[in-house]
C-alpha cells in the first residue's frame, strides 16, 4: 500500500485511494501505548473519520515483534496517582475514537497483542491475525482491569462465558484459539497480516460507502439490544439509505450489468 502519509508523532496515517491505514509507530517499545501515542491516535482517528473519501480503515503496526503490548508500564512506573488520573481521559479518547470510526475497520495483528493492544484490535470490526500471534487481556495479573473497552468489546464478540474465561484468568491466547473462539476473523501465515488486512479493506471499500457505514452503525447499536429493538435499529438504518444516491446507483449498476460508481451520498 502506497500513498499520502501523515505523521502524528507515534502514529502514522497512510491514505491510498479509499483506504486509510493507521499505523502504531513505536516499534522500539513494541508499540506500547504511551500518553503521546494515545493522544496521537485519537487525533488520527478523528481526521480519518472526517475524510469522506475513506471507505475502509486498516489498523496496523510497525516492527516485526509485536502489534502492541499494551500500556507503557515503564512510563506509568513513575506516575503519581494524579498522573495516572490525568492520563485516563487521554486513553479513553483514543480507544473511543477508534471504536467510533464510521468506516469499517480491520486490525492486522502479528506477534503480541496484549492488554490495550488486544483492545485496539477488538475496537475494530474485523481482526486478521497471523498464525503466530498471541492475544490476551492480562490486566488482572498486574492489579487492574481492562480499561480500553475490553470487558465490553470481548463479551460482545464471543459471549460472556468465553470472555470471563479470558479476562478473569488473564491468560494469553494463541491465534489459532483466538480464531476458534471467534476473536479473530481471519487466520493468515506469518508475515502476511497487513497484506491480508489491506485486501480485506479493499474488498469492503468496493461496496457502497453509504451502505457499509449504515450497516456498521446498525451492527454496533443493535448488538446491545433485544431482537425487537435491534430490528428497529436496522429499520432506521434502512430508511436512512433507502433514498440515497448509492442505492439508486446500486440498482442501476445491477440491472445494467456494470460496476457501480458510488456517489457516496
Amino acid at each position: 500500500m502506497t500513498g499520502n502519509e501523515t505523521g502524528y508523532g507515534q502514529i502514522v496515517v497512510r491514505r491510498d485511494g479509499n483506504i486509510a491505514e493507521i499505523v502504531l509507530n513505536r516499534p522500539e517499545a513494541h508499540n506500547a501505548i504511551s500518553t503521546a501515542m494515545a493522544g496521537a491516535l485519537a487525533q488520527a482517528c478523528a481526521d480519518v473519520a472526517a475524510d469522506r473519501r475513506v471507505r475502509a480503515v486498516v489498523l496496523s503496526a510497525a516492527g516485526d515483534k509485536a502489534f502492541c503490548v499494551g500500556a507503557d508500564l515503564k512510563e506509568r512506573n513513575g506516575f503519581s496517582d494524579a498522573d495516572l488520573m490525568r492520563q485516563r481521559p487521554v486513553f479513553r479518547a483514543a480507544f473511543g475514537a477508534l471504536l467510533d470510526l464510521p468506516q469499517p475497520a480491520v486490525a492486522a495483528v502479528f506477534g503480541y497483542a496484549l492488554g490495550g493492544g488486544c483492545e485496539f484490535a477488538l475496537a475494530c470490526d474485523l481482526i486478521v491475525a497471523e498464525e503466530t500471534a498471541v492475544l490476551g487481556l492480562p490486566e488482572v495479573t498486574v492489579g487492574v482491569v481492562p480499561g480500553g473497552g475490553g470487558t465490553q468489546t470481548l463479551v460482545r464478540r464471543v459471549g460472556y462465558s468465553r470472555a470471563a474465561d479470558l479476562i478473569l484468568t488473564g491468560r494469553r491466547v494463541p491465534a489459532t484459539e483466538a480464531f476458534e473462539l471467534g476473536i479473530a476473523n481471519r487466520l493468515v501465515p506469518p508475515g502476511t497480516a497487513r497484506e491480508a488486512a489491506v485486501k480485506l479493506a479493499e474488498h469492503i471499500a468496493k461496496n457502497s460507502p453509504v451502505g457499509t457505514r449504515a450497516a456498521k452503525q446498525a451492527l454496533r447499536l443493535g448488538s446491545t439490544l433485544d431482537l425487537r429493538a435491534g430490528l428497529d435499529v436496522e429499520d432506521a438504518a434502512w430508511r436512512g439509505v433507502a433514498f440515497s444516491g448509492d442505492r439508486r446507483e446500486g440498482v442501476a449498476a445491477f440491472n445494467e450489468k456494470r460496476e457501480p460508481q458510488w456517489p457516496g451520498e
